[in-house]
């Protein structure tokens, strides 16, 4: 097998090892895409697991973010940081996680390959992502975030991200969507949020069990609510209260995921069933959380298998018309609360840089991302 399919399959071979969603989601796109996507995804996860690693210290950990994001750009060789960040990598990191940092170079090889505007729109993710991370990530405690624009930012830097990178893909990909650009690139950061804040909320009680807290103050101090003080028993209607409008912020986030997904053009049916699942499994998260408050862990709101295939079946069935996936939409937000979203925005300052002082090692919280949900 010559080196180029080899590490297409490699690819291929530890995706469903890392990813549970997008193992899924990925070979519904179109055979050009999924390269790329698949590709994109990887690196994205490299740096997550590099994020996530309890063993290294702050300045570690941003020296090598900062190398991971120089050798995509050119400068450095991936062989050599592979090795020296596998031997670094402890045994929370999962033996999977721990393959795929050891065979950075084939993925770095497949994104070599990519066309120009590909690889230009994963390099800027991964990017992006290396620097906006920390700055969350090592000042995290269960104080949670200041402001509801910390949690945009932060919720920008780990998914928002992303969706960019997506678009720009996608009009790569076809001219067509290429017209819809504007409206697309409008709201993909949105559309992100809306399944990061979804994973935020359906897991708030694991990520304080590990000191952090992803949910932000200024929300629950109406409602005469301390973050740092919270605990899953006794419920409190108070942080019930809070929690219910985040809920409906992430249904107004998934509204605009809808939007998205209706400027693709009905005939590129397997991008919209990419974004339609995705789309689907967030809103029934959302309901689940909203009708059971008093929840105590995640798997207590967990979506069962079969809503899963039927969300398949009917988004399959309704892909290609705007009107049922409407009115599908309307029938699975039933009851939900529904914000009103500010104008979307980039976040207000630009990410600090990896050379930034980090916080002391005693402030560190066991970090978490999007990453380690297994999506």
């Amino acid at each position: 097998m010559d080196s180029v399919s080899s590490d297409e399959v490699y690819q291929d071979h530890i995706l469903p090892h890392v990813s549970r969603t997008f193992a899924l989601t990925i070979p519904q796109l179109p055979l050009a895409l999924r390269t790329a996507v698949t590709c994109a995804y990887l690196l994205c996860r490299i740096a997550d697991t590099i994020e996530d690693e309890p063993a290294l210290s702050p300045p570690e950990t941003l020296d090598f973010l900062q190398r991971f994001s120089a050798v995509l750009n050119g400068r450095g060789e991936a062989a050599p940081l592979a090795r020296e960040i596998e031997q670094r990598l402890s045994d929370r990191t999962l033996a999977t996680e721990r393959d795929l940092v050891a065979n950075m170079q084939r993925v770095i090889a497949v994104m070599s390959r990519l066309n120009g505007p590909q690889q230009s729109a994963i390099r800027r993710c991964v990017e992006l992502m290396c620097r906006g991370m920390p700055r969350f990530q090592f000042t995290a405690s269960l104080k949670g975030l200041a402001h509801s624009s910390d949690l945009d930012d932060y919720c920008y830097y780990v998914a928002g991200v992303v969706g960019e990178m997506l678009t720009e893909l996608f009009c790569d990909y076809s001219p067509e969507i290429s017209r819809h650009r504007a409206g697309l690139s409008a709201v993909a950061a949105s559309f992100a949020q809306g399944l990061q804040m979804t994973n935020i909320l359906k897991d708030v009680w694991e990520d304080r069990s590990r000191g952090a807290c992803w949910l932000p103050q200024d929300v629950f101090t109406r409602h005469g609510v301390d973050l740092a003080l919270v605990s899953s028993e006794p419920f409190d209607p108070r942080f019930g209260a809070g929690f219910r409008e985040l809920v409906g912020v992430a249904h107004a986030h998934l509204r605009n995921a809808l939007d998205y997904t209706l400027l693709i053009p009905g005939k590129e049916y397997g991008i919209r069933r990419f974004c339609l699942w995705a789309i689907g499994l967030a809103v029934l998260t959302l309901r689940k959380i909203n009708h059971n408050p008093r929840f105590t862990a995640g798997a207590q709101v967990k979506v069962p298998r079969s809503a899963v295939a039927m969300t398949r079946i009917l988004t399959n069935v309704a892909g290609r018309s705007d009107w049922m996936l409407r009115r599908l939409f309307a029938l699975a937000a039933r009851g939900l609360p529904l914000a009103r979203l500010s104008d979307q925005r980039r976040p207000r300052t630009a990410p600090p840089s990896l050379q930034e002082e980090p916080a002391p090692e005693s402030e560190r919280a066991l970090r978490r991302s999007y990453g380690n949900s297994g999506s």
